[in-house]
């Protein structure tokens, strides 16, 4: 007999076994994560001491879809559905009579002739659906899971009982679908209860009493619903007609009272819950993959054509068919099911050979409880490929959805057991998609927005919302939306602007359109609204995605955007597929006028300016007329900002030439911004900065550093919930996620920080202010500011403000106006001619300049206006969420050091961080300020696809960085150590860390315990091999001295391993070239670079490939 392995099991708590480690707001969550550290299969120990086995695994899965081995079994959460449910055809067990006489009855009734004929009472509910977004206009913010929820109750209630819930009539959700959910919900809690609960059932009478409630309300809905119909019979070949009077085939029997009851519920419930998580999700993947959109519209245009959806179009739109496949593929409505051997068997694992001596052999007893988990057999790297997390519609089309593996493809169940109302579901989401998708632009309202879900028995998005605009009627002008710097909750559309001001038709119309991730973009696409009045220009801001196919032709278009690894911003993914995919030989933007500014950074020289410049070249291409020629901002580079100065100020002039505007004056002062100062005591105005971000509450906060060196931090944060989501901080800092907040190794969390207290008190002592004084801000433009609502001076320049940019140009120039004395202004003169050298390099800010010349006198609001908004910083995650799902940490740099313009008050040593004019890195300084309990606004924010690790965990990779660079790849590490803890293979790590000193900054590895040692202890269990270059002390390290110093010295070891991840900087780039030279002896220097640069646009690809190469920037890589 074969060698038989042990199944894997997480560590069990007395009397309530595993049940700890499941997230109750999202189970799944919880599965993902134990499949990710265990593998293949794993069993998982209840309160009651039952023991279930979870198959991950295409191989696994095939071999239980069997139902002449296994049969179906209710899980845990299936078994408290049935006090809803009863023994209707989604809860009934198998041996149940009624099962086998109701399923015998039902099937016909979901035939594709009859659900042919379903097909005009479909396209009735899905009018209404089309009719209220039409009538609510662009403008509105809708939750499409919750339409889609209205639609599909609406659609199985009225087509398969002639009853009409008519939800797109009330303001409200139908109060049976609330309840659905709500009892679904508590289902799945109380499958999770110790076993004491049922011995004090007190403990959960609330729960209860609520729980039973609900079910009566809805049996009553139902018992309505039996009884209209037998008072009032209609001759219809329906299915509750079919429930009523059916007879089944083999026994002759009817269905009674109470299992038409059951069976009625039960197609109310999953007939529409598992159809509107569908289409939720698949809007989610459209709106996030623009370019599939565009060719889904493409798809739509050429088969339906001006004409309405009729049902002989669907089946023709291949792609839209494909796109659904795609979307259950990744995120099947119903995730998981559960069956049993009926004998003693023995599973093969891997890929599923009993003749492969590599593959994993497991004993599972008869009758032991199996959940499969669909949503992660469907994405078996074995089957799917690398790429199986990536929603790619393609695979499925061109015969490949045929070709696929027995059983790789699951959504809708297995067998006997599987949905009957698959046909049902398939045609009504084909209508619903293919009328709204040809009939709308749709749009998030949030274009940062990340799949977060919410799980009853099914799953579906959290959080999603999107507006829309009808493609036909639409007036050609970019969608008002507010900025994402403004604070405005989904539920809101507009930006916080006030009026225009009397006079303002004379303004001529200017467009801006943005694309940013981090703010920047946007800052200073802010600037340029901010400054529009001034040169006779009324601006509206608005993304770059919320003018597709929407560009004005009645002002000119000033568009500010960057490139993220060479790919568009969140805002303007759509926008970009959308002007890629136009036919030039149309020229079909001939009326438009346009501009162009890109931001980006030359150490990605593969993709710098990427994006700006398929912009720039698309417009050109496509007809319009460039009305001067790109600028771009290098941010690596000391000019960055006064790049864009020296632009904004040859645009204004271009477009003052071109379109005769002149300076206008305003209601409020000249530049239509001004500031009303109100009595103290009014309540702190709340503005939130990020419609997704959450509050993170500070669990730990460490100085990872020896003293004199320069201070790395850990910090920690977990994920919780109460009425903020929570964060745990340390330098390495801990923090505390938000429910629903999840993120992978590799993520980054965005922050947004405030200014350090030392230079807020500065402003307030320069201008006189308060810290009690409070102002309204009014503004006659699109404004970062809270307006027209009193707000603290403190908050305001603590939160709202960049108090330490360097000042522009501009802002020079506009204090030499206000010096009121020569001296002061001609010293201005000459700062404004060594900008760069005396004000750029010295990181001199406006608040330092007018420290530095008193004797300029300018307004508050004036100063306030110099001012870009506070930008959101992102961080590197430097964890793992397999150590803990709930929790995550940041390892960063602290910016504490004296002021690179000398300046500094007398009274305090050189290097003291009193001295108000020490300098502080905004952010940095704010994460080293918090304490355990402190509460932080954050959001998690996915890195790119290719920077994560392999999904196969034997893979091996190498990894290049130096000093808080090795942030991602601590993550990556610790995740490799629970696996290998849980019993996994792990392939070989290997990291080149580059620092200064091996007993002053070796981040995790100066202590033989804790915190500090931890990458030691990771290293003595085998789980990495660290090669670090120590710049300080070379002679331990090898004699190197700086990382690529160290890769050629173990050039050997990485001949086999050099596809490379991007950010090489050009020496870490020199000795991988040379590595490549060495394998390849035949390659001359341009042919290893070529080769270089070719892995660069991979990371991980191939599991064919021994070894994967990834790197981060650090300070000492050269």
């Amino acid at each position: 007999m074969a060698t038989l392995s042990p199944i894997p099991q997480p560590p069990t708590i007395p009397f309530l076994g595993n049940a700890t480690l499941i997230d109750k707001e999202v189970p799944l969550k919880s599965f993902t994560l134990l499949a990710q550290q265990y593998g293949e299969i794993y069993q998982f120990a209840y309160p009651d001491g039952s023991i279930v086995l979870h198959l991950n695994a295409h191989s696994l899965v095939s071999q239980v879809s069997d139902d002449k081995k296994f049969r179906k079994l209710l899980s845990r959460p299936l078994e408290e559905v049935r006090n809803m449910l009863g023994d209707g055809l989604f809860s009934g067990r198998g041996d149940e009579m009624n099962w086998g006489v109701a399923h015998r009855i039902l099937m016909p009734a979901f035939g594709i002739g009859n659900v042919v004929n379903m097909y005009d009472d479909m396209k009735d509910i899905c009018g209404q659906l089309l009719l209220k977004w039409e009538r609510f206009g662009p403008d509105y913010v809708f939750d499409p899971s919750e339409d889609f929820t209205r639609l599909t109750l609406d659609t199985i209630a009225f087509c398969s009982m002639s009853y009409r819930f008519n939800s797109f009539y009330e303001l409200n959700m139908p109060k049976f679908a609330q309840e659905l959910v709500n009892a679904l919900v508590e289902s799945s809690n109380r499958a999770y209860r110790p076993k004491l609960a049922t011995k004090v059932p007190f403990l959960y009478s609330k729960q209860d009493e609520k729980y039973f409630s609900e079910i009566k309300e809805m049996a009553d809905i139902a018992a309505e619903i039996i009884r209209k119909r037998k008072e009032h019979p209609v001759e219809k070949n329906d299915l509750l007609n079919l429930m009523l009077s059916g007879k089944d085939p083999k026994t002759g029997q009817g269905l009674s009272d109470e299992n038409i009851m059951n069976n009625l519920l039960t197609f109310l419930a999953a007939g529409h819950e598992t159809t509107s998580g569908m289409l939720t999700f698949v809007t989610y993947y459209l709106l996030k993959n623009p370019e599939k959109l565009v060719k889904l519209r493409e798809e739509l245009d050429r088969v339906i054509g001006d004409d309405d959806v009729r049902l002989e179009h669907l089946n023709k739109c291949e792609y839209m068919i494909a796109i659904m496949r795609e979307t259950l593929r990744l995120t099947p409505s119903a995730p998981n099911r559960s069956c049993a051997p009926y004998e003693d068997i023995e599973l093969v694992g891997g890929d599923g050979d009993p003749n492969n001596p590599a593959n994993k052999k497991y004993f599972v007893k008869k009758d032991t409880l199996l959940t499969i988990h669909a949503d992660l057999m469907m994405k078996d790297p074995l089957v799917w490929g690398e790429d199986a997390e990536v929603f790619r519609p393609e695979r499925m089309m061109g015969g490949a959805f045929e070709k696929l593996p027995y059983q790789a493809w699951q959504p809708f169940g297995y067998g006997l057991r599987a949905c009957i109302g698959r046909p049902f579901a398939w045609q009504e989401a084909q209508l619903v998609l293919a009328s709204v998708f040809h009939k709308f632009d749709v749009f998030l309202a949030d274009p940062g927005y990340t799949l977060r879900l919410k799980q009853t028995l099914t799953i579906k998005p959290k959080g999603l919302h999107i507006r829309v605009a009808p493609r036909a009627k639409y007036n050609g002008v970019p969608l008002p939306i507010a900025p994402s710097g403004v604070v405005s909750q989904p539920t809101q559309t507009l930006s916080n602007t006030t009026p225009k001001s009397e006079g303002a038709g004379a303004y001529t119309p200017l467009y801006i359109l943005y694309g940013s991730n981090t703010g920047t973009c946007e800052s200073f696409a802010q600037k340029l609204t901010s400054n529009a009045l001034v040169h006779g220009f009324k601006a509206s801001l608005s993304t770059l995605d919320s003018a597709t196919n929407h560009l004005p032709t009645d002002g000119p278009i000033v568009i500010v955007t960057a490139s993220f690894e060479g790919e568009p911003a969140d805002n303007a993914a759509l926008f970009v597929s959308w002007l890629s995919s136009l036919d030039t030989a149309g020229k079909v933007l001939k009326d438009i006028k346009f501009a162009v500014f890109g931001c980006g950074n030359r150490e990605w020289s593969r993709t710098y300016q990427r994006i700006p410049t398929i912009i720039d070249d698309a417009l050109e291409k496509n007809g319009a007329e460039r009305l001067l020629q790109r600028g771009e901002a290098d941010a690596s580079s000391v000019s960055f900002f006064s790049s864009f100065e020296d632009y904004e100020v040859a645009l204004w002039k271009t477009l003052g030439d071109i379109y005769g505007a002149v300076r206008k004056l305003s209601t409020f002062e000249e530049d239509g911004f001004g500031i009303e100062v109100v009595d103290a005591g009014i309540g702190r105005a709340k503005l939130l900065r990020q419609s997704d971000a959450g509050m993170g509450k500070v669990v730990d906060n460490k100085l990872l550093t020896k003293p004199g060196s320069p201070a790395k931090r850990h910090i920690g944060s977990c994920f919780s919930y109460c009425a903020h989501q929570m964060i745990g901080i340390d330098l390495a800092k801990e923090l505390a996620l938000p429910e629903g907040m999840t993120y992978r190794a590799g993520d980054y969390l965005a922050l947004l920080p405030t200014n350090p207290k030392a230079n807020v008190q500065r402003v307030l002592a320069r201008f006189g202010l308060s810290a009690d004084e409070e102002i309204i801000i009014k503004s006659e433009t699109p404004t970062t500011f809270p307006v027209n609502t009193p707000i603290h001076v403190v908050q305001l320049l603590s939160g709202y403000v960049e108090l330490s940019q360097p000042a522009a140009k501009q802002d020079i120039a506009t204090f030499q106006l206000a010096a009121k004395s020569e001296a002061a202004a001609a010293l201005l003169t000459d700062l404004s001619k060594k900008y760069e050298e005396e004000v750029l390099l010295k990181r001199l800010s406006c608040i330092d300049l007018l420290e530095m010349y008193p004797e300029v006198e300018i307004p508050f609001a004036k100063f306030l206006r110099m001012l870009p908004p506070m930008r959101v910083r992102q961080y590197s995650i430097s964890s793992s969420p397999l150590a803990n799902p709930t929790h995550a940490t940041l390892t960063v740099s602290i910016i504490d050091a004296p002021a690179l313009s000398g300046r500094r008050d007398s009274g305090f040593n050189l290097d003291s961080a009193e001295d108000p004019f020490h300098y502080l890195g905004v952010a940095s300084s704010y994460l080293a300020s918090l304490r355990p309990g402190d509460l932080v606004p954050l959001n998690v924010r996915p890195s790119a696809a290719a920077f994560h690790l392999p999904a196969d965990p034997s893979v091996p990779i190498v990894m290049f960085c130096a000093g808080t660079g090795l942030a991602p790849f601590r993550g990556f590490i610790q995740e490799r150590a629970e696996q290998k803890k849980a019993g996994r293979d792990v392939g070989k790590t290997v990291l080149f860390l580059g620092c200064r000193n091996p007993d002053e900054d070796y981040l995790y590895m100066m202590s033989d315990e804790g915190l500090q040692g931890e990458m030691k202890l990771w290293a003595e269990l085998g789980v990495v091999d660290i090669r670090p270059a120590f710049s300080r002390k070379p002679d331990d390290s090898h004699g190197c001295k700086y990382v690529q110093d160290r890769i050629w010295h173990d050039h050997k070891l990485v001949e086999e391993m050099y596809r490379s991840g991007a950010r090489a900087s050009n020496g870490v780039k020199k000795a991988c070239v040379d590595t490549i030279k060495d394998v390849h002896p035949d390659y001359n220097n341009d042919e290893a670079l070529d080769r270089f640069e070719s892995v660069l646009k991979e990371r991980f690809r191939s599991l064919r490939i021994p070894m994967s190469f990834q790197m981060d920037g650090g300070s000492n890589v050269r």
